[in-house]
Parts: C-alpha cells; sequence; structure tokens
C-alpha cells in the first residue's frame, strides 16, 4: 500500500470530524455586513443551509467533503447520517433562503471568491453522483451555484490585477477549483472566461522567488498558481510555462517549496493555517507531478515533497477548532490525488 492512502478508516474518520460541525452554529465568524439593526441576527437565521463550521465557507466545503467521501465509499459507516443531513439541508426552501441572503445590499463581496468557489465544487461533486437522492440534492443546490456563476461572471471582467495572498482571497485557487465546476458540468463558457482570465494574469509570469509562508497563509501562491494553470494550459503548453516559472524545481529550487512550515501554536487559528498550507502543497505536489513523466526527475522530486508535506500535519487534522473544523477538506484534497 502506497506510504499515503485515503482508507475507509480514514475516510470514516474525515466523515465523523464534519459531521461533527457542520450543524454546529457556535462558534461562529459572520461575514455579515449590518445595514440596520434589523440585520443583527445569529448565522441560522442568516444561512439556513450553511450555517455551521465556524464559517460560511467552512461549512460549504466540509458538505464538499461529506458529498465526496459519498461517493468514493459508497459502504461509508456514516453514510445515513450524510445522507439524513443531505435530505434534512439541501432544500429547495432552505437554499432559497440562503439566495435571500445574497440579494440584500451590500452582499455583492460576500465569500468572494472563496465561498464561491467552493460552493461549486459542491455543486460539481454532486453532479457526479448517480443516486436519485443526489440528483434531488444537486437540483436544490442548482440555484445557488447558477448566482455565484453569475458572480463570477460580472466579477472576472473587472478584476484587473489578480490576488495572490495565500488566503482565502487568492484568485488562482478560485480559479482552479471553478474549472472543476465548468468542466464537470460542461459549462465551456464559463471555462473560456476563468482560463483566460488566468491566462491573461499568469501566463507571463517567470522564475517565482516563491517568498512564502507567510504567518497565516493556508496556500502556496506559487505552487497554486502553478496548478491553477495545468488546469488551464494544454500539457505542451504548461510544460513550456511551468519550465519559465519555477525553472530549478530539479534541484529543489526555491527551498521554500520543499519544506514544510513549522505550526508553533495549533490553538490559534491563524497560526493552524499553516497545517492547510503543508496540506494544500502536498495536493498541489501530487497533482503537479502528474504533468510530467514518470522518468522525468521533477517528477520523483514532486512526489517526494508532497510526501514530506503530508507526513507534517496530516496527523493535525483533528485536536482543536480552530483546525478541526476545515483541515480534513484540505486533506482529502491531498489524498485524492
Amino acid at each position: 500500500m502506497p506510504e499515503h492512502t485515503l482508507t475507509p478508516e480514514i475516510a470514516s474518520t474525515f466523515a465523523r470530524l464534519a459531521l461533527s460541525h457542520v450543524e454546529r452554529e457556535f462558534p461562529n465568524k459572520l461575514d455579515h455586513v449590518l445595514g440596520s439593526d434589523d440585520d443583527v441576527r445569529g448565522p441560522r437565521a442568516l444561512h439556513p443551509v450553511f450555517y455551521g463550521s465556524f464559517d460560511w465557507h467552512s461549512c460549504v466545503h466540509g458538505y464538499w467533503l461529506l458529498a465526496t467521501l459519498l461517493r468514493q465509499f459508497p459502504r461509508l459507516p456514516e453514510r445515513s447520517k450524510i445522507h439524513a443531513l443531505f435530505d434534512r439541508q439541501l432544500t429547495a426552501e432552505k437554499v432559497a433562503g440562503e439566495i435571500v441572503y445574497l440579494v440584500r445590499p451590500l452582499t455583492a463581496g460576500f465569500e468572494r471568491p472563496y465561498g464561491w468557489t467552493w460552493l461549486l465544487m459542491l455543486s460539481a461533486e454532486l453532479a457526479r453522483h448517480s443516486t436519485v437522492e443526489a440528483k434531488a440534492w444537486r437540483g436544490a443546490l442548482k440555484p445557488l451555484a447558477s448566482t455565484f456563476v453569475s458572480r463570477f461572471t460580472a466579477f472576472l471582467p473587472n478584476a484587473t490585477y489578480p490576488i495572490r495572498v495565500g488566503t482565502h482571497f487568492n484568485s488562482a485557487f478560485a480559479i482552479a477549483l471553478a474549472l472543476e465546476y465548468a468542466d464537470t458540468v460542461h459549462d465551456k463558457r464559463f471555462g473560456r472566461l476563468l482560463r483566460g482570465r488566468a491566462v491573461s494574469w499568469f501566463a507571463a509570469d517567470v522564475d517565482c522567488q516563491a517568498w512564502e509562508p507567510g504567518g497565516d497563509d493556508f496556500l502556496s501562491s506559487a505552487l497554486i498558481e502553478a496548478e491553477c494553470m495545468r488546469r488551464c494550459l494544454e500539457p505542451a503548453l504548461f510544460s513550456q510555462w511551468m519550465e519559465k516559472f519555477l525553472p530549478r524545481i530539479a534541484g529543489r529550487d526555491p527551498g521554500t517549496l520543499f519544506t514544510p512550515a513549522t505550526v508553533s501554536d495549533r490553538r490559534d487559528g491563524k497560526i493552524a493555517h499553516l497545517d492547510g498550507l503543508n496540506l494544500s502543497r502536498a495536493w498541489c505536489w501530487s497533482s503537479l507531478a502528474r504533468a510530467w513523466p514518470d522518468d522525468d526527475s521533477r517528477t520523483e522530486i514532486a512526489r517526494h515533497a508532497a510526501s514530506v508535506h503530508l507526513n507534517a500535519s496530516l496527523s493535525h487534522v483533528a485536536g482543536d477548532y480552530a483546525g478541526e473544523h476545515w483541515l480534513a477538506t484540505f486533506a482529502l484534497l491531498a489524498l485524492s490525488v
């Protein structure tokens, strides 16, 4: 068995973690602009579906994790609880409540782009399921997915510059995940928009210095840009681009990309982001390794880097709610390549 394999036991652990928090309303960090005293309401009143998991986007990708594991492990012990949760929460009425929130004044920037792209990932995952139940769940969620496609479509032409930080606002991460939705549901127009924007932003980037990590990064701005472009370009063009963007991978340079981040205090929500950085780097390295032939020296280097980063943080997906409400999602990305 490979060193890092998504086993049924790990899948069950991840499912139990997500089930423990997607309906846990408090503590909660709202992305909420108050327009008047009437807007002072709790998470469940504001967000009928995604009110748990400390914040809206973590709740959304908690549902994505559960939907993904349900497909990958049809005999998952937690499957009945997942079914019950989705039947209870992914309904037309409750999704309509989420849309009601989005049409309020001052919500144009709500969860842009991180929450947007994770909602599309959830919709894409449900589209991969073949059961009658999943079809109903996706049908209920479809208006919300369409809302975020529309928001992406309106926003991207106005986004002159990408955002390159290692946190929620990263443009390359948003494009990469939104492309998974566009390609899965065969939305070619949306896919062209996403690819065109990424190419306009990143095609001329060369010799990335990888000045990371920052103190609260959970994404590698260098590696997620590379992964985004891998999804945007044909293999031959991506190979040419990658040789210019990170030209010294064979020499393990920049060295910071091969060195897991140190997490000094996992009770601190921002510092705990660094476990996510290790896991998301593992995901990116594993994905990028597939872009090269097996006999290319960079392939084994990338696979080794993925393994080292997974070793650093895979055992820390649970333990404190600061990381427990979201880290399993990034571990699942890394283990599912």
